[in-house]
């Protein structure tokens, strides 16, 4: 019979991560070698990081972190289950990483992914280590940096037991907290895809008023009048996936565009992650 105690059982969950009965298992297999028993955990979570690759992730949270009031940074950080969300572990697991990543040259979640966040460990090492801990396909979702005069972000919980899921980054061309505050929260609850019109790729337009042509011709629709129809419906359709064209949601009688003006503000950019949507 292996030779080890209680003690080392908790030694050896506190050092992998792992759970009660595979550190016993790992203990026996060992025959009560600590050293042993490590290696051989660290090998079975090397093992099923493969196995985990075809699972879904979709849950998870978003996490910030500001340097400044112009500098900020944002990130998604996915995994099986709510459990596991809102998980301490996991949970710091992000905010480690979305610290690193803020100081950091890493441009995308691309290029985030292979910075060293330690040396000789990269961010997406760091990743799977901790995806055979937990036992979760854990996945880099997007990642977002925004430096400027003026950065300021919101997130939201979908429920009060889980940690942030939607999260919004969202920069202006000069300070103003309220105005800020705002429209994130604006782009959090109507989801806009696009600033302005002229940001809309011309494969979208051209896809809707395909749609709209079909939609009008099998209405029977004068062909004289068909045009016309067809760019206002177009134009309808997309208003509400651009955020200045959008209708304020805390005074429908203004536009975003028109909220701006009044302040003197425009919005240089903004980033909207929703954790298990693209």
């Amino acid at each position: 019979m292996a030779n080890f105690t209680a003690a080392d059982v908790k030694r050896l969950r506190e050092l992998t991560g792992s759970g009660m009965m595979a550190c016993k298992n790992a203990l026996t297999e060992a025959e009560g070698d600590f050293e042993k028993a490590v290696e051989i955990l660290r090998l079975k979570g090397a093992k099923d990081v493969g196995k985990r690759a075809e699972r879904t992730a979709a849950n998870g949270l978003v996490a910030e972190h500001f340097t400044g009031s112009g500098d900020g940074a944002m990130l998604e950080i996915k995994c099986e289950t709510d459990f596991v969300a809102k998980n301490a572990e996991f949970i710091e697991l992000a905010q480690r990483i979305v610290e690193f990543a803020a100081g950091s040259d890493a441009t995308d979640a691309e290029g985030l992914a292979t910075a060293e966040i330690e040396p000789g460990k990269s961010v997406q090492a760091l990743i799977e280590e901790n995806s055979a801990k937990i036992g979760e396909k854990l996945e880099l979702g997007r990642y977002a940096h925004f430096k400027g005069v003026y950065v300021a972000s919101y997130l939201h919980k979908s429920d009060p037991s889980l940690p942030p899921t939607t999260g919004v980054l969202v920069e202006l061309d000069k300070e103003n907290a309220e105005v800020a505050k705002d429209v994130a929260q604006q782009i959090a609850a109507m989801a806009p895809k696009y600033l302005t019109f002229e940001e809309i790729p011309a494969e979208v337009i051209e896809k809707e008023r395909a749609l709209a042509e079909t939609k009008t011709r099998e209405e029977g629709k004068p062909e004289a009048a068909i045009a016309k129809i067809v760019e206002g419906r177009v134009s309808a359709y997309l208003r509400d996936f651009v955020l200045l064209e959008q209708q304020f949601v805390k005074d429908n009688k203004k536009t975003i565009a028109k909220l701006l003006d009044e302040n003197g503000v425009k919005v240089v950019r903004f980033a909207r992650f929703k954790v298990g949507q693209s």
